[in-house]
């Protein structure tokens, strides 16, 4: 049976322990409705008796997924492996050159890394179209990679020079490329949900009043845990739940809001919940498996496309580094980085495909090889690469590119003779 094939679905497990999340959920046919039967291999946190999370615990208890293990129920081939392995190689590279970079002095304001997530973008993003969008956050430089931005325009971007993929004036935060069909990360958390939802109404607008048949274009909105308690995110569960629009929200559930523990700041710490209390599938996923990932993006992303409405995932991930390259991140135990840093999703897929003999492990060297000089091919380019003029200021800002709006005569009011009378001379 798919594992969307209805709106509504219950989670078997008690309430009383409701830290406990499933891995890998299963779905059967429970009496006409669809319930969701599933494996507990490691809990988020302990629970009190009082059904409460412990934070202090979230990586004490014994029942934990091994280092390392991918699990997978459906065939993947040679090429998609090695896509994925790719791109997750590509993403890591990038963001550890970032580093170096900023520390250099290459780049300036916040830079914010994905260390540790590639799993969640290579996922989901390999799976797109050229035509589906995606929507970010300001940790959207692997994102850009992985929907085919090529590597120069991000770096150049983030160098702040004019070849960047908004020439110059996006910078970390902010990447767009129209091409790709990357419609921005946002700086500020929760305000790309009501875009993505925009982007996936446009497609069902398109195809249900315009008639274009072979419109059939998903978006995927990504955001984190911290989000999930904004009313953005829930005014467009509800409008996207409403209107059946094609589009998949994915939470990358890190664990942190930046200082803040996801268990602190969240009544109920399972996100996924909140899908069905808006009529749409809602499923947990160890973002840590890309396998994993894939498989529920798959059945998300084509149930959006055959017109079947949203769905809510949550991956439950990790960031190998603090919230941004300012953060000296001192608030996470070194005992719940180093459970999660054992189960690195690289090196997991890595040992997958060795041990599935779909490559071996000189042909993986041969892409990490590859992908190190993609980025240091990256970095040149950046570094090589011409500041944007002055007279770009002000693009982009106005309506009319010279900055002092347009009259009612069509004309620019910076050419009235009578604009700067009686003010100083602009």
């Amino acid at each position: 049976m798919s594992a969307f094939s209805a709106l509504d679905f219950f989670p078997a497990y008690s309430v009383a322990c409701r830290g406990r999340r499933p891995s890998s959920p299963t779905f059967v046919n429970a009496g006409g409705l669809l319930r969701c039967s599933v494996q507990i291999p490691r809990p988020l946190s302990s629970c009190s008796a009082a059904g409460r999370h412990d934070s202090a615990k979230v990586v004490s208890n014994d029942r934990q997924v091994s280092p390392a293990s991918l699990q997978l129920t459906s065939v993947i081939s040679r090429e998609e492996v090695l896509d994925l392995f790719e791109d997750m190689v590509l993403g890591r590279y990038f963001e550890d050159m970032c580093a170096q970079m900023y520390y250099r002095g290459k780049m300036f304001g916040f830079v914010h890394l994905y260390n540790g997530q590639e799993a969640v973008s290579s996922g989901f993003i390999r799976l797109l179209t050229a035509r589906d969008s995606i929507v970010s956050t300001y940790r959207d430089h692997v994102h850009a990679l992985s929907k085919g931005v090529p590597a120069r325009a991000v770096m150049a971007e983030l160098f702040g020079k004019s070849t960047g993929c908004c020439r110059g004036q996006g910078g970390s935060m902010h990447m767009f490329s129209r091409e790709h069909n990357l419609l921005g990360g946002f700086a500020f958390i929760g305000e790309g949900i009501p875009v993505a939802t925009g982007a996936a109404f446009s497609s069902k607008y398109r195809r249900e009043v315009l008639k274009e048949e072979t419109c059939d274009d998903v978006t995927v909105a990504f955001f984190g845990d911290g989000t999930c308690n904004n009313g953005q995110f829930f005014e467009c569960l509800n409008m996207a739940a409403l209107w059946k629009l094609p589009i998949v929200f994915v939470v990358e559930n890190n664990l942190w809001a930046i200082g803040m523990s996801h268990i602190r700041a969240t009544s109920d710490p399972d996100i996924w919940k909140k899908g069905p209390a808006f009529g749409m599938p809602g499923v947990h996923v160890d973002g840590m498996d890309v396998l994993q990932v894939r498989e529920v993006a798959k059945e998300a992303i084509t149930r959006a496309r055959r017109g079947e409405g949203p769905t809510l995932v949550e991956c439950e991930t990790y960031r190998f580094r603090g919230h941004s390259l300012a953060d000296p991140d001192e608030l996470r135990r070194p005992d719940e980085k180093a459970h999660y840093a054992s189960r690195d999703p690289i090196v997991a897929l890595k040992k997958y495909i060795i041990e599935q003999n779909l490559a071996n492990e000189s042909e993986l060297n041969a892409i990490e090889k590859r992908i190190n000089n993609v980025v240091e091919d990256a970095v040149e380019y950046a570094d090589s690469s011409a500041l944007p003029p002055r007279s770009q200021l002000l693009e982009n800002v106005f309506a009319d590119p010279k900055g002092f709006g347009i009259g009612p005569d069509g004309k620019y009011r910076c050419e009235d003779p009578l604009f700067t009378q009686g003010t100083a001379q602009v």
